[in-house]
């Protein structure tokens, strides 16, 4: 039975969303080559548009995808005469008994780590992680960087390309190394969060597609990497800080301070999961950044705010991750625990390093608002301003420095 170019587009859509990274890993797997397993995906993809408008639906339509991607592959390397070198790849990709929907390879883990290999810069690594795994065109992945398309796939080829000439091994890596690695890809994926959760620059507040990427590449790790806190404390984090996201921007596009949001617009059940998910971390009592930082996400949850024990964990963060933004973060906890000249004196101590970071002065303009200098306030709204990060940053810090103004 034929089937309508709707159905065929639906059912195309629906199993690249959900089977995508499965897909691309376990050709990656095969063939040893990222453009190569990608260019097959899509012929195969353009190939069921023809096929099924005449043969109908297949029962199993990744498995088909597969199995006509393993078939264009093992045409690619024979016109490529690259038999002799690719003997054991050709004998799989020539299996007559090619897997299935229910038995495709799950090879999403190796894809992860390879992504995330140290051998490719960090912006390489989120962005290939993107492409493969998050599924984003290279037009998207350029705006998230705010980069320019061409500039961007020419990075993801040369990221494709020194994987291949490198030889790096599609893999994960070795019980010795496995730590330090992982720690590359819960960053990369903290990465991509934020990124979506935070725009860099721009008119868009929140890039939800790129939070739910990253929510969806950790819940590939939890799920491929069990019992491990630090994997367990990323989900968590990202769940709590999610949870928030309806309620972050308000009717005039403005961000909502955290003590002024609508709580009824919190997604309580991802709330409960992300504590439930901190618990199961913190009772392997292997204590790590991301553990400690869904801690604090978790504390900004109450009502009222637990300042101190903010304090504590930023002061437990610091010893994992010494840097001006945890310090930063930690003055502004310690301003609301002591009062807001407790929090400028500990901004001087980090002023020289944060000149140029825009949430630095944003931080200082609150403190000195609070502290009744508001003439030094208002020039560091004007400094934060001028360092804008995205429309939305602009707005907010319009509106504060504004209302000061009114009130002077």
């Amino acid at each position: 039975m034929n089937a309508a170019p709707d159905a065929i587009a639906l059912t195309l859509s629906n199993v690249m969303r959900r089977d995508r990274g499965r897909l691309l890993s376990a050709l990656i797997r095969q063939l040893g080559d990222f453009q190569l397993a990608e260019d097959c995906l899509q012929e195969a993809l353009e190939m069921a548009f023809v096929d099924w408008g005449k043969s109908g639906l297949p029962a199993r339509p990744n498995g088909w995808l597969l199995q006509v991607a393993r078939r264009k592959g093992l045409d690619h390397l024979r016109r490529k005469a690259v038999y002799a070198r690719k003997t054991n790849e050709m004998a799989v990709l020539a299996d007559p008994d090619a897997p299935d929907r229910h038995d495709i390879p799950d090879e999403r883990l190796r894809l992860i780590f390879t992504c995330c290999h140290p051998a490719l810069d960090e912006k390489s690594r989120v962005a290939l992680t993107l492409r493969m795994l998050g599924g984003l065109s290279t037009d998207e992945i350029a705006h998230a960087f705010l980069d320019k398309s061409a500039a961007m796939g020419a990075r993801l080829t040369r990221a494709k390309s020194k994987i291949r000439a490198a030889g790096i091994p599609f893999c994960v890596p070795e019980a010795d190394q496995l730590d330090a690695r992982l720690n590359s890809v819960l960053d990369v994926i903290y990465l991509i969060f934020n990124e979506g959760y935070s725009a860099n620059q721009g008119d868009a507040p929140i890039r939800r597609t790129l939070c739910e990427e990253a929510l969806f590449l950790a819940q590939i790790v939890v799920e491929l990497l069990p019992d491990r806190a630090e994997v367990e404390g990323l989900k968590a984090l990202l769940l709590l800080i999610h949870a928030r996201h309806q309620a972050r921007i308000g009717p005039d596009g403005v961000p909502v301070p955290m003590e002024l949001q609508d709580r009824n617009l919190w997604d309580q059940a991802m709330i409960t999961r992300g504590l439930a998910l901190l618990d199961r971390a913190v009772a392997r009592s292997a204590r790590g950044p991301f553990q400690i930082k869904a801690a604090i996400a978790a504390l900004h949850l109450a009502n009222p705010l637990d300042w101190r024990q903010i304090v504590l964990l930023y002061d437990a963060l610091l010893d994992f991750e010494p840097t001006s933004v945890v310090h930063l973060n930690r003055a502004v906890a310690l301003s609301e625990l002591c009062g807001p000249k407790a929090g400028l004196q500990a901004l001087d101590q980090i002023a020289e390093g944060l000149q140029s970071y825009q949430p630095f002065h944003a931080a200082r303009a609150d403190m000195l608002e609070r502290a009744g200098d508001k003439c030094a306030a208002l020039d560091a709204f004007d400094q934060a301003i001028a360092l804008f990060r995205n429309e939305t940053d602009i707005r907010y810090l319009q509106k504060r420095r504004a209302a000061l103004m009114r009130n002077s």
